[in-house]
């Protein structure tokens, strides 16, 4: 008892953060990891969230929790794009109000800075009517982010024929045309508004966090600080490694898969997720189903509920069950970080997300890339042609370059090449987070900037 009170007296005391992710799985959790990290070193944390995918606040039971209406109806069916618009414009009262209630509460320190993602633009206008310094976090990496909507705008890349798709941008290489951005929405000048507002709002903040490590993407970093030169820039990645365990799943991991690796063999598994917004065709889901199959490769298969366009489920090619029966498994969604870092895992069919590719790096897994959207044709370009630690799908999902491409990245003297330059990114990745380190040093000095305020 005596010991709880002398906690709470404690966070009486430390200064206050307040933190406001954006509602995605890739960008929840990045926020929540730098929470965690933030809160070791003496800040007490509140996060403000949307109803929309809200995070779990049993999960943190050090953090404060603040939830605000977002505008949004549960079976609204919105691309991301779009939602992002509305949740920028219907946020923007209800996140100030919240803000000014928590000001007011009177014992309590003041706030330190509000931390958002950069996503969120319209914090700024928020932080400058309250006198709040804003700290804004990419969980994204800082390739895409050099890439800036207006260049591709001017240049014309975003209008360009299918015949130009392979011609290699020369402002941001090694990307192709087809590797540059790319959104599910056909309102390309919405995507160019935001990109804007999103970039002024960041040059207008206190300063400029990236889920990233410098040796992992140093021309690109050198090119940001030169696009927002008036902004302090720090890389605190990875802080999937930076922060473990302090992730907040959106859906119900099924653990019994971590039983199923512990029988195979060290570095036999290709583990498949496509993240937690892609979806596939009833013909890809076949044509994967196929190629695992007659890959011989023990795989670990997740496939989310309404991962499939139009259905719930897809009856799974003829004689796929018998064939893989003993070196298959199918879940609706693992643990991913725990699943890479088990020994039996040797490479990850991936979409390239940012968290992902990190995490895999982390683990010193290959890849096998097939991107989607946003920034993951880019990151997929870097896995395969920059750093060399994967292998692209290029044309779609067909069965025998599935095949193909599984066994080069498994079995093939390749793939035990891409295997040791990942471990060499991989050992840079856990020096940059030690002490001494550029991301824990980055780190130290993100600390010292707040405490400025």
């Amino acid at each position: 008892m005596e010991k709880a009170k002398d906690l709470q007296i404690q966070e009486m005391k430390a200064p206050r953060l307040v933190m406001f992710p954006l509602p995605f799985q890739g960008h929840i959790n990045p926020m929540l990891q730098l929470a965690t990290l933030l809160n070791s070193k003496g800040f007490s944390i509140t996060i403000i969230h949307t109803h929309f995918n809200s995070p779990n606040p049993s999960h943190f039971p050090n953090f404060h929790f603040e939830s605000i209406l977002d505008g949004l109806s549960d079976d609204q069916a919105l691309d991301p794009i779009t939602l992002i618009s509305i949740l920028n414009d219907t946020c923007q009262e209800p996140f100030q109000d919240c803000l000014s209630r928590l000001l007011s509460n009177g014992p309590d320190p003041p706030i330190k800075c509000i931390i958002t993602d950069t996503v969120f633009h319209f914090t700024q206008a928020v932080a400058d009517q309250l006198g709040l310094p804003r700290i804004v976090l990419r969980a994204n990496g800082a390739t895409t982010a050099t890439a800036t909507y207006k260049l591709l705008r001017e240049k014309g890349y975003f209008s360009m024929k299918d015949q130009r798709l392979d011609s290699l941008v020369p402002e941001f290489p090694p990307l192709r045309v087809r590797d540059l951005p790319s959104f599910s929405t056909a309102d390309l000048e919405m995507v160019y508004q935001l990109s804007i507002k999103m970039e002024n709002a960041i040059k207008a903040s206190s300063g400029f966090l990236v889920n990233t490590f410098n040796d992992l993407e140093p021309i690109e970093l050198e090119k940001l600080r030169r696009d927002y030169h008036l902004v302090q820039i720090f890389t605190i990645g990875p802080l999937n490694k930076f922060s473990p365990g302090s992730s907040n799943s959106l859906l119900t991991q099924d653990h019994s898969c971590m039983a199923w690796l512990d029988k195979q063999a060290p570095r036999s598994v290709i583990y498949v997720s496509f993240g937690s917004l892609a979806s596939i065709s009833k013909t890809d889901l076949v044509e994967i189903a196929c190629g695992l199959a007659n890959s011989d490769q023990p795989f670990l298969w997740v496939v989310r509920p309404g991962s499939i366009h139009g259905h719930d489920w897809v009856e799974l090619p003829e004689g796929f069950e018998e064939k893989t029966r003993e070196r298959g498994k199918i879940v609706k969604w693992a643990p991913q970080q725990e699943v890479l870092a088990h020994p039996s895992v040797g490479g990850f069919w991936t979409h390239n997300g940012w968290n992902s590719t990190l995490e895999s790096i982390c683990e010193g897994v290959p890849m096998l890339c097939c991107p989607y959207l946003w920034d993951q044709k880019a990151n997929a370009r870097y896995v395969s042609h920059l750093w060399r630690v994967g292998v692209q799908l290029e044309n779609g999902f067909e069965r025998d370059e599935i095949e193909w491409a599984i066994r080069r990245l498994m079995v093939d003297t390749e793939g035990e090449k891409m295997r040791e330059r990942i471990s060499g990114l991989q050992e840079k990745a856990m020096n940059c987070i030690r002490k001494g380190g550029s991301s824990y040093e980055s780190l130290e000095s993100v600390v010292d900037l707040i405490m400025s305020f």
